[in-house]
Formats: structure tokens, C-alpha cells, sequence
């Protein structure tokens, strides 16, 4: 671990020589690489272990922020085609981990599954609706800091409930709730919430967030119970 410490020096050492003489083309690599080496340095520290995810993120993004140009297109292929069934192979991966005894959950601990939810359509969407109304946005920026309030938490809660050893079971019923809702709730939150800013078409929302959400988690959980103890 100690390289992966002295790794990460030399990196932050080179971003900031980088900066310093506006050499960007490698300033993004040296900021990545920096950061990736930290997270894996934290790996084996046990304090420090939870905020390896989250530089692992931070590394991906500053390389993104350095260098939009590699993740636009490939040729003629724009790979913003690949969110929607990127998207469906999460949501599916979800699935595939969700069982009854997850249902059963909900109904153990109905009064925190529903604070929790309706704190998760509530809080969210408005916290959303007062950044976009408090720094004039424009409106395209407004509705999408808007729609990330009102979309399900999804797999990265409940990530961050277990790094944290907070309650999974109830993070994941939450989850569950939230994101089967999500088809119904999250394009009414828009309408309301974002309507000014952007034409919302209720109709097609809805059946894209379905086809999304609700479709590949169905087939992640007949996936669960068809190979259930034929694969590890």
C-alpha cells in the first residue's frame, strides 16, 4: 500500500506541474491515476476503506471532465445510444439479487419503508426544485438537477448503507418501493416540479422509465428463481 501512497504523490506532483505549464492532455491521466491510486491505497486501510468508492468515482469523472471527446462517439456511433440498455443491465443486476424474502421485508418494517419513500418523493424532488430555482439555470440544466431528485435511489444506496454497516434490509426495501413506484411517481414529480422549465410528455415517460425500470427488474427476479442453485 505504501507504493500505491508514493504513486499517488508523484501523480499529484505531475497534475499540478501540468496545470501550472497548461499541458491538458496529460493533466486528466495524472488527475486519474492520482486519484485511482488513493482509492486503492484506502482498500486496506480499515477507516479509510468507504472513501475508496468514492474517489474511484472521482477519477472516472475528472478523466470524463479532461477528455469528453473520447466518450461522445465512437466513429459514427454516439455512445449516449448505450445509456438506455446500459441502464436495463443494472436495473436487471438488481433484480437478479432481489427475492420475496425482499417483499417480506417491507411488509416487517412497513413504517420505515414508507417514511423512507415518502421522504425519497419529497425531499429529493424539492432540494432538486430549489437548486434550479435559486441559481437561474438554464432550463434544460434546471429540469435534469430536477429529474435527478426525482428519480429512485437504486443500487448506489444501498452501497453506501452497507460500506457504512447501516441497516441493508430496510435500504433495500426502500429501494424496491421507490424504484417500482418510480414509473408513476417520477414523471408526475416532472410535470409538477419541471413543467416550467421543459414540455414533459407524461405518456412516453412513463413507458420509457417501464421499459427501463420495471421490465428488467421483473427479469432479474425470474432470472433469481430459474438458476437458483444451478450457478454460484
Amino acid at each position: 500500500m505504501n507504493l500505491f501512497y508514493k504513486l499517488a504523490i508523484v501523480l499529484g506532483l505531475a497534475y499540478i506541474l501540468t496545470v501550472v505549464f497548461h499541458r491538458q492532455e496529460w493533466a486528466g491521466w495524472c488527475l486519474m491515476l492520482c486519484l485511482a491510486s488513493i482509492a486503492l491505497a484506502f482498500r486496506k486501510h480499515s477507516f479509510l476503506r468507504g472513501f475508496s468508492f468514492t474517489l474511484t468515482i472521482l477519477a472516472v469523472v475528472s478523466l470524463a471532465l479532461y477528455y469528453p471527446q473520447y466518450f461522445i462517439k465512437v466513429g459514427s456511433f454516439k455512445l449516449s445510444g448505450l445509456i438506455v440498455p446500459l441502464l436495463q443491465v443494472i436495473m436487471f443486476g438488481m433484480g437478479t439479487e432481489l427475492s420475496l424474502k425482499d417483499f417480506a421485508s417491507v411488509l416487517r418494517m412497513p413504517r420505515g419503508v414508507i417514511i423512507g419513500v415518502v421522504c425519497h418523493y419529497t425531499i429529493m424532488p424539492l432540494v432538486g426544485f430549489t437548486l434550479a430555482r435559486s441559481f437561474h439555470f438554464p432550463p434544460e440544466i434546471a429540469a435534469g438537477i430536477i429529474l435527478v431528485g426525482c428519480c429512485p435511489s437504486g443500487l448506489a444506496s444501498n452501497v453506501m448503507a452497507f460500506l457504512a454497516r447501516a441497516n441493508l434490509a430496510l435500504s433495500v426495501s426502500v429501494t424496491t418501493v421507490s424504484t417500482l413506484l418510480a414509473p408513476f411517481l417520477t414523471p408526475m414529480m416532472m410535470r409538477l416540479l419541471a413543467g416550467q422549465f421543459i414540455e414533459v410528455h407524461w405518456e412516453t415517460m412513463i413507458w420509457d422509465i417501464t421499459k427501463m425500470v420495471i421490465f428488467p427488474v421483473i427479469a432479474g427476479l425470474l432470472f433469481h428463481y430459474l438458476v437458483r442453485g444451478k450457478f454460484k
